[in-house]
């Protein structure tokens, strides 16, 4: 989840990831983009398929993004039956909606915490499952819909449900940039882009590709990093020491603290890992005090570098 002030590229950031994270092994003509290695990630149709033992075609594609549109209705979202063709042709004619779509990509919502909540409870159903289920006049469809699911907004049009709020993963906050220098640099990329598109991405085509290929080298490294003991309990004494809720926020810290040692080509995760991640990954799961005047990010920092005996880098 994205939080900060209109006009600071939040929605732009979002979108650009799709150019950035490797492609993805896909049974060819299929809606629900499935994976043919894995039959968990597979829809009814295509499983009963691999078990006859008829082959399948398979592509590679980039992730598909989607976006949920806030006015989207529930069959928009979910996807409808055609009960009419179910009735005379004896077959189960499924339309598939955007979550089908979004079935191993990205569901973005932009605006998130203006969400409607008949879609608020859509979406975490699908969250805590990975399935979506459409049933209309006793005829029930499901199929996976496992993605990743990104959110966008300005806290100041309102808060989001807490049982949403909890399932994002990290809470990044963004604020208007102020220093002057850039912002004009800002700005001159800005009318860099439009003036000529195609020259702009080419400019950036070779630090672009740098970056797949890190993200791509994370990716293989990722299964063997290890995360010591003692980090682990340390953690989970933050978590505990700042009453969150649960234990998804220890199991995010671990699993983000994992991803950036990765991403940095190490195989065991440090303290400085944990530092770089754990405010995204506790700050919206605090409890609200109306009377604090701290930022909830700082009063994580502060734990962590209480319980980890950690010295805050002079830049931070």
């Amino acid at each position: 989840m994205i939080m900060g002030d209109r006009g600071t590229g939040k929605s732009t950031t979002v979108r650009s990831l799709v150019d950035l994270l490797p492609e993805i092994r896909v049974v060819s003509a299929d809606p629900f983009n499935s994976d043919p290695d894995d039959p968990e990630l597979m829809s009814e149709e295509v499983r009963m398929k691999v078990q006859e033992g008829i082959s399948i075609p398979v592509s590679t594609t980039k992730i598909t993004m989607v976006d949920l549109p806030l006015g989207a209705t529930e069959d928009r979202v979910c996807g409808t039956i055609d009960i009419e063709k179910a009735l005379t042709e004896g077959v189960k004619a499924f339309e598939p909606g955007l979550l089908a779509k979004a079935n191993r990509g990205i569901l973005y919502v932009d605006e998130v915490n203006l969400l409607d909540d008949h879609l608020v409870d859509v979406l975490l159903d699908s969250a805590a499952s990975g399935w979506n289920t459409v049933e209309r006049e006793g005829i029930s469809i499901s199929h996976p819909a496992r993605f990743i699911l990104i959110g966008s907004g300005n806290p100041e049009e309102g808060e989001l449900r807490p049982q949403l709020l909890d399932r994002f993963g990290m809470h990044a906050q963004v604020g208007t940039v102020r220093d002057a220098e850039l912002r004009v640099k800002i700005v001159e990329e800005r009318a860099r882009f439009d003036q000529d598109p195609k020259s702009f991405r080419e400019s950036y085509r070779e630090e672009q590709e740098k970056l797949q290929n890190q993200i791509s080298l994370a990716r293989t490294l990722l299964p063997k990093v290890k995360v010591p003991h003692d980090i682990r309990v340390k953690v989970s004494q933050v978590c505990s020491d700042l009453n969150v809720d649960g234990l998804r926020g220890d199991i995010v810290s671990n699993r983000a603290a994992k991803a950036l040692a990765a991403l940095r080509g190490r195989e065991e995760v440090t303290a400085e890992d944990v530092y770089t991640v754990i405010p995204n990954c506790l700050r919206h799961r605090l409890r609200k005090d109306p009377l604090e005047s701290i930022d909830s990010g700082l009063l994580v920092v502060e734990k962590f570098c209480e319980v980890f005996g950690y010295a805050r880098p002079a830049s931070s």
